[in-house]
């Protein structure tokens, strides 16, 4: 498999948005999202990338096929319950890259992949300009839940190698529906943080 990494940024994304759409609901119902999502709050959702000039996709392809996407934006491009908790803790978001996901079918992942989506949105950033910090965030499930699958590695070692750790006072919650649930619940999500290098 040869997959190609291509970078696109504000108004040029719009005709990948249904391809990451697609992806982060095929993805996101996976431990430990279990999103349970539709393509009319991903357009929703995935405008406010558009809608940023300084945004990025990065789009991993297969020949034509989309199979993996990373995203980012500058935080103080992002919705409030991103941007509050750093405001709060004395940081100034305009010297903030946030990351909002990554997204890999199973088949490709486990080849350097995801190691090259930090790399593209991080080179992003820093070609931007005037960037200190990226972050992103993870949320936070409880250690019992009974969807949590037996043979789960979490990607805090992975995380921990491209220089990010978990910031416990930069915290936030977030609203979706999970697979096993009748209505949205907002969920506990921790920020992680590396300086921009």
């Amino acid at each position: 498999m040869t997959v190609t990494l291509e970078r696109v940024s504000g108004e040029t994304i719009r005709p990948w948005v249904s391809e990451v759409a697609r992806l982060r609901i095929q993805v996101f119902r996976e431990w430990p999202y279990l999103y349970d999502g539709d393509m009319d709050y991903e357009q929703q959702y995935l405008e406010t990338y558009i809608q940023s000039p300084r945004s990025v996709f990065v789009l991993a392809r297969d020949g034509d096929r989309v199979v993996g996407a990373a995203t980012g934006l500058p935080l103080e491009d992002e919705e409030d319950a991103f941007i509050q908790p750093f405001i709060d803790q004395g940081y100034n978001p305009s010297e903030i890259f946030y990351f909002g996901e990554s997204v890999l079918l199973p088949e490709y992942r486990g080849q350097g992949i995801g190691v090259r989506f930090f790399g593209e949105r991080e080179a992003h950033a820093s070609e931007l300009g005037g960037f200190r910090y990226c972050c992103f965030c993870a949320v936070e499930r409880p250690a019992d839940h009974p969807l949590r699958p037996a043979d789960y590695q979490p990607l805090d070692d992975f995380w921990k190698k491209r220089g990010y750790e978990p910031v416990p006072e930069l915290r936030t919650h977030y609203p979706w529906k999970d697979i096993d649930q009748a209505e949205e619940t907002a969920k506990p999500m921790n920020f992680w943080m590396g300086e921009l290098r």
